[in-house]
């Protein structure tokens, strides 16, 4: 077992283990806890009533939060000509079709998102064991495999996140820093929660939201109740 710190122990004492807390006090506990020198990330965990091991059942999608995650996402565009430029204006970080293949073939991952137009996907394709690894392939569910590639570096750079179902059936993603105010982090966690409840899939039967926490990156994590949004 990990030993925590002072901080923690102090922390913790805070957090009735076995209560579920509304979220809006679930968050105010996370602001409190959060004591760590730099400004910690405040991430949500779910576990959803699926089995992450029927295709049918898998629960992946986007979300814009509506007061961004409080971290500039550096974003790789795969593109050509018009699209290029469009990408570029748009506030891509990178921008090129064979040349940036040739640099991410060679080692080079000092980006964070990849977004691609669907005719360099072919190329792109043979980048699958390497971005495919870290969760970096460009695909059409996520909305970085589209020519309106703009709208797409547009909605990275203000806060959109993907989701996706990990193999213990839970989704794991930040919805703001310990520096937000509350309201911004409620507004953002609202946001995360009726996305996945959108995302419920057909054949999914029973109590689908089944539990969640919040926690900082440094401090205890918080139960939540869900039952508002069941």
């Amino acid at each position: 077992m990990p030993k925590h710190g002072k901080k923690y122990a102090e922390a913790v004492k805070l957090v009735d283990a076995d209560a579920l807390y509304e979220p809006a006090e679930a968050i105010s506990l996370v602001k409190k806890m959060a004591t760590a020198k730099f400004d910690e990330t405040v991430e949500v965990a779910v576990r959803l009533g699926v089995d992450p091991k029927k295709q049918d059942q898998a629960v992946r999608g986007v979300v814009v939060m509506p007061h961004g995650t409080g971290k500039t996402k550096r974003v790789l565009v795969f593109a050509k000509g018009e699209k290029a430029k469009e990408a570029e204006n748009a506030g891509a970080d990178f921008v090129g079709d064979q040349d940036m293949i040739n640099k991410v073939q060679q080692g080079w991952f000092d980006f964070d998102v990849c977004v691609a137009t669907p005719d360099m996907m072919s190329e792109v394709g043979k980048l699958g064991r390497l971005l495919g690894g870290k969760g970096l392939m460009p695909n059409p569910k996520a909305g970085t495999v589209t020519f309106d590639v703009a709208k797409a570096v547009e909605e990275i750079k203000a806060g959109k996140i993907e989701y996706r179902l990990d193999r213990a059936g839970q989704i794991h993603a930040p919805v703001g820093k310990a520096s937000f105010d509350e309201q911004k982090l409620n507004e953002n966690f609202k946001a995360l929660i009726e996305a996945l409840v959108r995302s419920k899939p057909a054949s999914s039967k029973g109590v689908y939201l089944k539990s969640a926490a919040i926690s900082s990156t440094m401090g205890p994590s918080v139960r939540l109740n869900l039952q508002s949004f069941r």
